[in-house]
């Protein structure tokens, strides 16, 4: 994720100086007086909607389609993160936003939950864990239950319904975690092996095993790690090598073809699917359940 480009510092002072001068003033709340909440990237924009509700305006820094980690934010990106009530991200997916939000007003979902160490493949991070928190259930509940309440410590007025919605979206994620844990149970392997190595914290969960080829998406990895991940494949037996929407398949469906298995799509969830965070959880549930010949 170090390739993330960071925005500069002149950028960065012009804007500061450029908002500082426009006499805005109260500009933590949009022109309907609702606080201004963003939310870093699509996992994170659903679950600030879900808690926020309507007693909030949520936009979002990555537009639908781009990879976060290659987000890089113009001037105007930079205002709104200075002039909003709340920014929620976390650190370490989007360098460019760890440098440009106020600290006194984001809330870090990585602070919420007992966080998993880097993967050895990792190589290039500046953080010492794995980010990719929002794909297990549990661990996104209990940001919701965070953010509720930091939400009603950002705007008092509407404290109770930001925790009552924050309960309400816990239970929810709750439930999907309780049909993964089910849904899981019984499978013929337990190896999920993919190209990105985005899955960690599902495989934690749910007692899966992941074996990624690379942490970074858009890196070619090298022949000594393919045929590495192609041994591996083979002694666990795996008949499916996993891809994602956005990223090219190329090298899954090489690795494929070399030890006879198949490929299918899991989303990491980094960018808005065609329905929500849930459909896409229950789909990426559904095409587990097949890829690793699980019975319910």
């Amino acid at each position: 994720m170090s390739r993330t480009p960071r925005i500069s510092a002149a950028i960065l002072a012009i804007t500061l100086t450029t908002a500082a001068c426009s006499g805005s003033g109260a500009a933590d709340t949009a022109k309907d007086g609702k606080p201004a909440v963003i939310a870093a990237f699509y996992p994170l924009q659903w679950l600030t909607e879900q808690v926020g509700g309507s007693d909030v305006n949520v936009s979002v820094l990555t537009a639908p389609g781009v990879e976060p980690h290659d987000l890089e934010l113009g001037a105007h990106q930079v205002a709104q993160l200075e002039d909003a009530a709340l920014t929620v991200y976390i650190k370490g997916v989007q360098p460019a936003v760890d440098d440009a939000v106020a600290q006194d007003k984001s809330f870090d979902a990585a602070t919420a939950v007992k966080t998993l160490p880097a993967s050895e493949h990792e190589e290039g991070h500046d953080i010492g864990y794995d980010p990719h928190l929002w794909l297990d259930p549990s661990r996104l509940a209990t940001v919701a239950t965070k953010l509720g309440e930091r939400l009603a410590a950002t705007d008092p007025a509407h404290a109770q319904g930001y925790r009552d919605r924050a309960v309400k979206t816990a239970g929810a994620l709750g439930t999907l975690d309780q049909e993964y844990a089910k849904g899981l149970t019984t499978c013929e392997t337990k190896t999920l092996v993919t190209s990105h190595e985005a899955f960690g914290y599902l495989a934690d969960r749910y007692h899966l095993k992941q074996i990624g080829i690379t942490l970074d998406p858009e890196t070619e990895p090298s022949p000594a790690r393919i045929a590495e991940v192609a041994k591996l494949a083979k002694d666990e037996k795996a008949t499916t090598i996993f891809t994602e929407s956005l990223v090219s398949p190329k090298v899954a469906e090489v690795l494929a073809k070399e030890i006879g298995a198949k490929t299918a799509v899991l989303d990491p969830l980094e960018s808005k699917p065609s329905g929500d965070y849930l459909s896409a959880m229950r789909a990426n549930l559904k095409t587990l359940q097949g890829a690793l010949g699980c019975t319910t």
